[in-house]
């Protein structure tokens, strides 16, 4: 009851003096608004970027290797010129993984073609992205279908000229009409749409199964040199439940050095690339912006804090007679003390309460311009909060103690 009471006339001399001295509130409130504002904001955008570019990530597929020439994060030290030197994945490589590894629950060659055009009667769509794959492609890579299905293993080996095309494709060479069944032509063969790709649009990447074609392998070998470097080929491994991707590399890597006839003291003549290294590389960066912001926030929070702290040393003047009044009917010095320390906070948790009313306002009118859906993670708000209130402690911890350690009867004299 004493808590509450204690509570409940904190909260009245606060308001007390939000209405008696608004303007001077409002500035020093400003502060510790503008920085939860910031705290919250900075880490809400990092984790919206981070949110998207994860899902970008999660597209490689979970437990799924990648082996290619060159590796996917490079620094100012990586040997390029080695690199630029190593021979692209092979067709017979490909194949003698396929029949050595114990690993793998599926494998896939791929090759990408960029920028082809591609025809249906009188519509043209330009600047295409070919795929041409093995058929384990739809095992090795997450994807979904709007419309049709993936191709068979009598298609792919038979080289069928088949495909499955991306949304933004069936919808310009087909607008209004059903892709599936038709016949478009892409590097001058005709060739039967069989499946759409969901709708999902671009990643932070920029790439999209929207604007892609998916070609059996075997088919595009009749066309072109599938094994061309200019079509960046890759061998893309998904290992089995319950191993590693640290299980699955380890096994590649010395099936890889084997077939390549590699000696020990030989370096990797390839790289070994896993969703899990973007990642963890966007775990450091996306770290590092959270302390820039945190700082940031920190130098506007610590502005308020004075501000607040001023507020209350003000607070504690106007009132000393009340204080005195207090004392000498038996309050003790911890109840002033409270009383004091409870209105700081109570002021500066209006201000974080605004500061992410701002927040929670602003994600609206992202949404509605750039459409893009922010994270506002429960996380950010305690942090907000509670940093808020932190710095209340702060802040009037030193003018509490001033007011709880006064002299009843010099009090009552001051005016």
């Amino acid at each position: 009851m004493i808590f509450f009471k204690l509570l409940r006339e904190s909260f009245l001399f606060a308001n007390d003096s939000l209405r008696q001295n608004k303007l001077r509130t409002f500035l020093s409130l400003l502060g510790v608004t503008i920085g939860i504002f910031t705290i919250i904001s900075v880490f809400s955008a990092v984790d919206t970027l981070r949110n998207n570019l994860q899902k970008s990530v999660n597209k490689l597929g979970n437990n799924s290797v990648y082996i290619q020439k060159w590796p996917w994060v490079m620094n100012g030290d990586s040997p390029w010129w080695k690199y630029m030197q190593r021979p692209d994945p092979k067709l017979r490589e490909f194949e003698a993984l396929q029949r050595l590894s114990q690993t793998a629950t599926a494998m896939s060659y791929e090759i990408n073609i960029d920028n082809r055009v591609v025809k249906y009667k009188s519509n043209t769509v330009e600047g295409a992205q070919i795929n041409a794959t093995s058929q384990d492609h739809d095992k090795t890579w997450n994807f979904e279908l709007e419309d049709g299905r993936y191709f068979t293993g009598l298609e792919s080996r038979a080289g069928s000229p088949v495909t499955v095309i991306g949304y933004s494709i069936a919808d310009d060479l087909f607008p209004g009409g059903v892709a599936v069944g038709k016949q478009i032509k892409i590097m001058g063969r005709n060739v039967t749409v069989i499946g759409v790709f969901k709708k999902e649009g671009d990643d932070m990447f920029g790439n999209s199964d929207d604007k892609q074609i998916l070609l059996p392998l075997n088919f595009a070998k009749s066309i072109i040199d599938v094994q061309n470097s200019n079509y960046n080929p890759v061998i893309v491994v998904r290992g089995k439940d319950g191993l590693t991707d640290d299980d699955v590399q380890s096994e590649l890597r010395g099936l890889m050095r084997s077939i390549r006839r590699l000696r020990p003291e030989e370096d990797d003549s390839f790289s070994l690339n896993t969703s899990t290294v973007i990642s963890n590389q966007l775990d450091i960066v996306f770290g590092v912006l959270h302390t820039v912001g945190l700082i940031v926030g920190m130098f506007s929070i610590l502005v308020g804090g004075f501000g607040i702290a001023n507020i209350m040393f003000v607070s504690v003047k106007e009132r000393t007679n009340i204080i005195g009044i207090q004392k000498s009917l038996g309050a003790k010095s911890y109840f002033i003390l409270l009383q004091f320390l409870i209105e700081a906070m109570f002021l500066c948790l209006m201000g974080g309460v605004v500061g992410l009313g701002l927040v929670y306002g602003g994600t609206f009118i992202i949404k509605g311009v750039f459409d893009v859906q922010v994270v506002l993670d429960i996380k950010n708000i305690i942090i907000g909060i509670g940093t808020s209130l932190t710095i209340g402690v702060i802040s009037g911890i030193i003018p509490a103690y001033f007011a709880a350690r006064m002299d009843p009867v010099e009090a009552i004299r001051s005016n």
